[in-house]
């Protein structure tokens, strides 16, 4: 059954892939500002971090962009991705648990201006 409590605010969403825990933080087009209603599902991720050793963090950051821009979406995807590295580091998650992935605007599907916040179990 659903669990209401345990659910992200609505700017974040969770989704299992795999043996991942996956959380969305949707950002402004064209801004490396981490949204200030990303904080709640982001210590939520650090305190999953900080209580299982077992756990890892993947961040996959993307950016909107087309061929001729395909550098700045690049560089936008790795200060998204370097802000909610930070906002980790901050709330205790070491940082050789933290992999960083800046995709620029390799967008598989989705949204193209956010960064997917993954736990895996390695």
């Amino acid at each position: 059954p659903a669990q209401t409590a345990s659910l992200p605010p609505p700017a974040a969403t969770a989704g299992t892939a795999g043996n991942a825990l996956t959380r969305v933080i949707n950002f402004a087009a064209g801004s490396a500002d981490l949204p200030a209603n990303a904080a709640e599902s982001l210590k939520a991720a650090a305190s999953a971090l900080n209580s299982n050793a077992a756990l890892r963090v993947e961040l996959k950051a993307y950016a909107a962009g087309d061929k001729d821009g395909e550098s700045r979406a690049r560089r936008l995807s790795l200060s998204r991705a370097l802000g909610v590295r930070s906002f980790l580091i901050k709330e205790g998650v070491q940082p050789t648990r933290i992999d960083v992935r800046a995709l620029g605007s390799s967008v598989p599907s989705g949204a193209p201006d956010r960064v997917d916040v993954s736990l895996v179990a390695r």
